[in-house]
């Protein structure tokens, strides 16, 4: 039995990537060679579900196709090199898909994202990993997360996926003394991959809800794992308060609306609520990090019904805490819009002045694009336009580069 090909059935190839590459590197034990395996099933899935239809069991589908190519790839190399039959003795025969689905650990994903994040790689190597391997990001979106070029980042996967096995990595989760040291890559990547959902940096969409969703569907499996972690609490709690605004982020053309612009009522008032549960909680625990400053600024903003009623100095205040905790130049970027909405456009522009000389985000377009909206407050069309007009040239999104654009010719009177 099938299912016809449809436009979900892209969202379905790619929430099942990461659960398929889980349980293959469970099995065979071999990371890298799984990955280009799975890769291999989501192209003949690509191929043939358009012609054939959806199967009813697709995951099941997809390990038994990546499970022939892993073992095609065992026999190839049993042939060439005899001295490696013990890593085939270890590789479990193919079993039908029905065998394969009731052996997979429902934690096989959970899992992934420990392992990507190993202490044998640097952080910053871990995370871009994991974002490949777990979010399914592409290596340019990877690298605008990083702001970083693109030939950079390939080169930090690659070396990730050579130490990786290298490693003998064991798939398992870790112990509890294992944890507390791979948990901070584990929730930066959990972020990203939100992030990327939430506002995608290439391509013709803001959002891709395949991304946010599983972000959103993990950290809920983090909770699960470790429920008094207040980090974990806090990085749930900033998911669900900004995926709250969703609905009201785009227009019927799927333009950008700003924060200010959008219709308040179309907020998701249930995921409101139990953000701000997770993070009353998290907030009685222990000291404040992160995530919970985060939440608790994305909180003042769903907890104001109108924008006017905006609480921007506890807002800035709340910025200024988060620099002396995890600065950022991302951190200095929105701290620079919070002074502004509390003391006055000029004071937002003599911060973003220090950024001029960061090469992390000299050049990148937020800060052209928060540049342009305070000269616009401050009256100064002219310089308004100009790096209105600059962002838009520098940005890969489309929806953002329209936006940009709509805002330079308004202020131009085109």
């Amino acid at each position: 039995m099938t299912k016809p090909w449809d436009r979900s059935s892209e969202h379905l190839l790619r929430e099942l990537a990461p659960q398929v590459l889980g349980a293959v590197a469970r099995r065979f034990r071999d990371f890298s060679s799984a990955e280009d395996a799975v890769q291999e099933a989501m192209i003949a899935a690509f191929t043939q579900w358009p012609e054939e239809g959806v199967p009813d069991n697709p995951r099941g589908w997809l390990i038994q196709v990546a499970s022939r190519r892993m073992t095609d790839h065992v026999r190839s190399e049993i042939a060439r090199r005899e001295r490696e039959t013990a890593v085939a003795a270890e590789a479990e025969p193919l079993a039908p898909i029905l065998e394969i689905e009731a052996d997979m650990d429902p934690d096989d994903t959970l899992i992934l994202l420990f392992m990507c994040c190993h202490p044998a790689l640097t952080r910053s190597s871990a995370i871009a990993l994991t974002l490949r391997a777990v979010g399914g990001l592409t290596t340019t979106e990877i690298a605008n997360a990083f702001l970083v070029p693109e030939a950079t980042m390939a080169q930090r996967i690659s070396r990730a996926k050579q130490t990786i096995k290298a490693s003998g990595v064991p798939f398992r989760l870790p112990s509890p003394g294992e944890r507390p040291e791979r948990l901070p890559a584990v929730l930066h990547v959990l972020y990203l991959i939100f992030s990327e959902g939430y506002t995608s940096s290439i391509g013709p969409h803001l959002q891709r809800l395949d991304l946010a969703r599983e972000a959103i569907r993990l950290t809920r499996g983090m909770k699960v794992l470790l429920p008094d972690d207040p980090e974990v609490a806090g990085l749930l709690a900033l998911m669900l308060l900004t995926d709250a605004r969703r609905a009201a982020r785009t227009g019927p053309d799927e333009e950008l609306i700003p924060l200010d612009k959008q219709d308040r009522t179309l907020w998701d008032r249930s995921e409101i609520s139990e953000g701000v549960g997770l993070l009353t909680e998290a907030l009685s625990k222990a000291s404040v990090g992160l995530y919970q400053l985060q939440a608790a600024i994305a909180a003042v903003h769903d907890e104001a019904a109108r924008v006017e009623d905006t609480d921007w100095p506890q807002i800035l205040a709340l910025y200024q805490l988060l620099k002396q905790v995890a600065p950022s130049p991302m951190v200095t970027l929105n701290h620079a819009i919070a002074a502004a909405m509390v003391h006055g456009p000029a004071e937002g522009l003599e911060l973003l002045r220090t950024l001029d000389s960061d090469p992390r985000i000299a050049g990148h377009y937020r800060l052209d694009a928060v540049r342009a909206h305070l000269f616009e407050k401050m009256g100064d069309h002219e310089a308004a336009i100009k790096h209105y007009r600059m962002a838009a040239a520098r940005t890969a999104s489309m929806p953002e580069r329209n936006y940009l654009m709509t805002q330079a010719a308004r202020l131009a009177g085109d």
